[in-house]
């Protein structure tokens, strides 16, 4: 079986129609979500899509062979830095209902990851109900975090400090793990989205690696998007650190998990060497960034089952434990 834990939803025009009357109107002329029929849910998941090579997201699962994929919140779509702060509530509420209905329309095909309303604008405390609710009442599994709420207009605090210890409370009260992945990215930043992406994950890891963090929350289970950023790529520049403190770093890196969502086979077998294949989860993020034709292969930028498929090393047992086994212990599937 192949458990994707970094799958993002998909939706009908009508949705993103409503996304942008919220933002034109700043929630003057209330939140009532957009009304969206189930077969016209169901069409979203079936629909060839342009920016996905024109192909739709069920068939771009079921071609990589994807039993149960983990659906969370379109990242840059998430506006936590928008103002006023009850248009980023309400988006974010209806989208978890979305991705509920979702997984009661395609049985056993997906499970939600909840989005949290992160608005800067507002206390840590009050992104609270809506996780509760989407873990108690809707049944999803996990959270997305954003390690940047500010969306790049602003400095954040970083993930080691206090600031975020009402969400790492809840999350380990609620006992589901966190999908850290951050959101937009604005002016006056100088990357898109996609590198801020990159960036936020491997500043997140640094920071709480030298925070208290795992010692204050030890039950905290966080998967880092995207292979950890730079971090497993720049490991050298760390390692020198057992010499002044007496830890391993790599031991530190591993109390982090991390997913698969990288495109090239060199980058994934680097990653499993680094941090073991126990702390590696699939993740392909399809349909996304990577679902494009690589014109050297002719694969799909993102079939990242074929890129694990060719290293020749990983034996069957610890190729399980990254497509499969992983996944189902960490959310208790």
């Amino acid at each position: 079986m192949i458990i994707d834990v970094h799958g993002h939803m998909s939706a009908p025009d009508s949705y993103y129609a409503w996304k942008a009357s919220l933002l034109a109107a700043r929630g003057s002329h209330g939140g009532k979500p957009p009304v969206i029929t189930d077969d016209e849910l169901i069409a979203a998941y079936h629909a060839p899509h342009p920016s996905f090579g024109h192909v739709s997201h069920m068939t771009h699962i079921d071609d990589a062979g994807i039993d149960l994929q983990l659906l969370s919140p379109r990242p840059f779509h998430a506006m936590h830095s928008e103002r006023p702060t009850r248009i980023v509530e309400w988006f974010t509420a209806e989208t978890n209902n979305i991705i509920k209905r979702t997984a009661e329309l395609f049985p056993g095909r997906f499970q939600g990851i909840a989005g949290i309303p992160q608005s800067p604008y507002l206390s840590v405390e009050q992104w609270l109900p809506e996780l509760r609710r989407a873990v108690t009442e809707l049944g999803f599994v996990g959270a997305m975090v954003n390690s940047d709420p500010y969306e790049g207009t602003e400095v954040p605090p970083a993930m080691g400090e206090r600031y975020w210890y009402p969400l790492y409370e809840e999350l380990c009260a609620l006992d589901v793990p966190m999908l850290l992945h951050s959101a937009g990215c604005k002016f006056p930043s100088r990357e898109p989205y996609s590198l801020h992406f990159i960036q936020e994950e491997t500043v997140a890891i640094w920071s709480m690696i030298q925070s208290n963090v795992f010692a204050d929350f030890p039950d905290l289970k966080v998967i880092v998007s995207h292979g950890g950023g730079a971090i497993p790529y720049q490991m050298g520049r760390f390692l020198p650190s057992v010499v002044r403190t007496g830890v391993s770093y790599v031991d530190k890196l591993r109390k982090f998990y991390f997913d698969s969502c990288l495109y090239t086979q060199d980058s994934l077998e680097l990653l499993i060497k680094t941090v073991g294949t126990d702390r590696v989860l699939f993740g392909s993020e399809k349909p996304g960034t990577g679902s494009q034709i690589d014109p050297a292969t002719g694969r799909w930028f993102d079939d990242i089952h074929l890129l694990i498929d060719d290293i020749e090393w990983l034996d069957a047992d610890r190729r399980a434990d990254v497509l499969e086994n992983n996944a189902r212990s960490l959310f208790r599937l």
